[in-house]
């Protein structure tokens, strides 16, 4: 049934005021501009004795990191490093519609399940530290979607706006949902503290308030006037908000401890707009929660889709027509109005109502509570001087991403179908994140993003002669988390910048340091730096030369290019020093190894494992995605290893492996990565197939690779050295 249908079968009385309604648009009352009105307040905001970070209610206004350059953490105070994610329906009354759940539970299970990529939104965390050092990295595990049947309490607050009956079920305040919250975690023996991340979701009919004067709600009151902009201006609109996260810290610990509870509420406000189970009156749109619908590619992101104005003749031909094609073209204005953006509904749902993609507004706003919750998880980390929060600082701001579907809404459910973000091969539509080492560096800079750029580049010199000093500029590199924020012993916060590191290739020492600039350094920028290099060779032959990028969240990535140089080749007699192409012990997969110059040193304790399972991605802009772990400071390289024979019939040349077990099938070295780190703990690298080599591997439906790491001891003297190996299997 279209709306124009759906309009037609209401009451008399309410197609009455369906059509008087439409006079007034008409008339241009109903302007865009009439919803300018000012901004909610600061989104830390405390109620009583209850503080949270809002996601205001707000449609209109469009942020793009004008804050940013205050946007801090200058106490180092603790951001999550790794998050458990708890997916709570609080419903006794069974109105969370199984469709709305499968949605957002799938988003969660993606969430997790792309952990360590650099491509979508929840990776530009990274860069926000805290006085340990550790990155709040995009590390997340799907834990728990779980339905809360417990009945809810007396209301303890009076809806602004209940919906009508009987679909109205409670208003809940944010002490009941930490009570609820907390029995349920002590009842099913859930772990607590900073790495645990509960998200409580409510469904229609239940709202949502801070405190039991209903102050500051998930709904709000409307104006008795028919008008449409009515609702924008009152007091309890601007005060309203999607959601909001808190902390529950029974032992006022300021960095948190095994009892803290961190938490999200996430009430329904997704609107009821093709919801057949509510009366028509409530089945409102709920964009107000999101952008509003526009599409980037046609209009700049601070206007939204308007209808064209009529002239005076177009109003007057308007007034002639009958009633249905007055509701016929009013129907057409409004798809063109600020809606909700729906890629995932699926038409007409199995509940018979036009609304599975409601669920699309409920996953951005846990979207945008992630995003903030592990950068300010105890509200007292990073935020700028209006206490704005990260997603704050690129309020409504879509306009970036991989973007797909269609700005204009659909007749049956009023909603556009815009994406902005591919997570595990689903579209989502997402708010941005915001890049703050936008404003360290001069330059350019992108405060608003939707995932991590780290492509290093370099171009190879050449003609090269034996002697000649040839220079690499490294400042080709796409590296958007250039710059960051570490801490001293003291909890001093002080700047850094990403690390460059070189492998000649020839077996000369690997040449490491800060970017950007060249040596020597000049202030501000960190010493030593190496995002340019000069290096001489001493004897002609093709060396392969790698540059490996780390940038201040700790991702990885590296490129490698062969450099020809003419003269005399080595001498047979004078051995080679190692370098990059080192070579490992023999030793059975997944088992570590050690050459231990000195005794009395420890070998190094490393794992590294292929996160990587789908050959498509790894052949393309993520690489292969690996994660490890060192316990202490130390410097090595990683190789991948393709079978020889699969190498050779695919056309695919490289060194060979060495060093392998006895009876390992030969093995080809196809891409390579630096691995130095300042001190001991874990983090993933991207490792980047050559062009060439990628072409070649499309070719297979599924293909086994071999991990090697191969590290030293980098603060020692007398350094031992550590291998593992280890397999996976990747297909299409």
């Amino acid at each position: 049934m279209t709306i124009f249908a759906r309009l037609l079968s209401l009451p008399a009385a309410s197609r009455r005021t369906v059509a008087a309604r439409g006079a007034i648009l008409v008339a241009g009352i109903l302007t865009i501009g009439l919803l300018l009105v000012a901004p909610a307040g600061a989104m830390v905001s405390t109620v009583g004795s209850t503080t949270v970070g809002l996601q205001p209610r707000n449609v209109v206004s469009h942020t793009e990191g004008v804050s940013g350059p205050t946007f801090a953490n200058p106490a180092g105070n603790p951001v999550v490093h790794g998050s458990n994610l708890y997916a709570i329906y609080w419903d006794p009354t069974d109105a969370y519609h199984p469709e709305w759940q499968r949605l957002v539970d799938a988003f969660m299970q993606q969430l997790g399940s792309e952990s360590g990529t650099l491509g979508n939104v929840f990776a530009v965390a990274s860069q926000y530290t805290d006085k340990t050092n550790t990155p709040a990295s995009y590390n997340a595990t799907f834990r728990v979607s779980y339905t809360d049947t417990h009945k809810y309490p007396g209301s303890g607050c009076v809806d602004p706006h209940p919906l009508q009956a009987p679909n109205a079920i409670a208003c809940l305040t944010d002490a009941q949902i930490q009570e609820e919250l907390q029995g349920f975690i002590a009842q099913h023996g859930l772990p607590k503290g900073m790495s645990s991340i509960f998200y409580l979701l409510t469904p229609p009919g239940v709202t949502i308030c801070l405190d039991g004067a209903a102050t500051r709600c998930s709904d709000y009151t409307r104006s008795t006037k028919e008008e449409e902009e009515s609702k924008f201006e009152s007091e309890s609109y601007t005060q309203s908000f999607c959601s909001y996260h808190s902390d529950i810290n029974p032992d006022n610990v300021s960095a948190g401890n095994g009892n803290t509870v961190l938490y999200a509420a996430i009430p329904w406000i997704a609107g009821g707009a093709g919801n057949y189970h509510l009366q028509p009156v409530d089945q409102t749109q709920g964009y107000e929660c999101q952008d509003g619908g526009f599409d980037p590619s046609t209009k700049p992101p601070e206007k939204k889709e308007t209808p064209k104005e009529k002239t005076e003749a177009e109003t007057k031909e308007f007034e002639k027509l009958p009633i249905e094609s007055k509701l016929k073209a009013l129907e057409l204005e409004e798809r063109e109005r600020p809606h909700e953006q729906e890629p995932n509904q699926v038409g007409l749902g199995e509940d018979g109502s036009y609304d599975t993609g409601l669920a699309d507004l409920i996953i951005n706003q846990i979207a945008v509570e992630q995003q903030n919750t592990v950068t300010d998880p105890l509200l007292n980390a990073w935020q700028d001087a209006g206490h704005r929060e990260a997603t704050d600082e690129c309020r409504n701001f879509f306009a970036s991403g991989t973007l797909g579907g269609a700005s204009l809404a659909n007749e049956s459910t009023l909603a556009g179908t815009l994406s902005n973000q591919i997570i595990g091969g689903t579209p989502y539509y997402l708010n941005n994140a915001f890049n703050v080492a936008a404003y360290k560096l001069t330059g350019y800079g992108v405060p608003c993003v939707a995932g991590v750029n780290l492509n290093p580049k370099f171009t190879a010199p050449n003609p090269v002669r034996a002697g000649d000093t040839v220079g690499f500029d490294g400042m080709e590199s796409d590296v958007m988390l250039n710059a960051g924020t570490a801490y001293s012993n003291q909890g001093v916060a002080q700047s850094t910048y990403a690390k460059f590191s070189w492998d000649f290739g020839d077996g000369t020492p690997v040449v490491s340091g800060y970017a950007p600039g060249a040596p020597a350094c000049e202030a501000p920028w960190l010493s030593p730096c190496a995002a340019s290099a000069f290096h001489s060779y001493q004897y002609g032959g093709t060396y392969e030369v790698t540059l490996t990028v780390t940038d201040v969240g700790g991702n990885v990535a590296s490129v490698t290019h062969p450099v020809t140089v003419s003269g005399s080749p080595r001498p047979s007699s004078e051995p080679s020093s190692g370098g990059s192409t080192g070579s490992g012990q023999a030793v059975p997969s997944g088992s570590p190894s050690t050459t231990n110059s000195a005794t009395s040193i420890p070998a190094p304790r490393v794992t590294a494992a292929f996160v990587s399972r789908s050959l498509k991605s790894a052949l393309g802009k993520a690489g292969l995605v690996v994660r490890y772990s060192v316990n202490e400071q130390v410097a090595g390289h990683f190789e991948v290893l393709l079978s020889s024979a699969i190498a050779r019939r695919l056309g695919i040349t490289g060194a060979a492996a060495s060093g392998l077990a006895p009876g390992t099938p030969a093995q080809t070295v196809i891409a390579k990565a630096i691995l130095v780190t300042q001190k001991g703990g874990s983090s993933v690298v991207h490792i980047q197939l050559s062009k060439r080599t990628a072409a070649r591997m499309h070719r297979l439906g599924k293909v086994s690779l071999m991990l090697r790491l191969s590290v030293r001891n980098a603060a020692s003297h007398l350094p031992t050295v550590t291998t593992v190996l280890s397999t996976a299997t990747l297909s299409h």
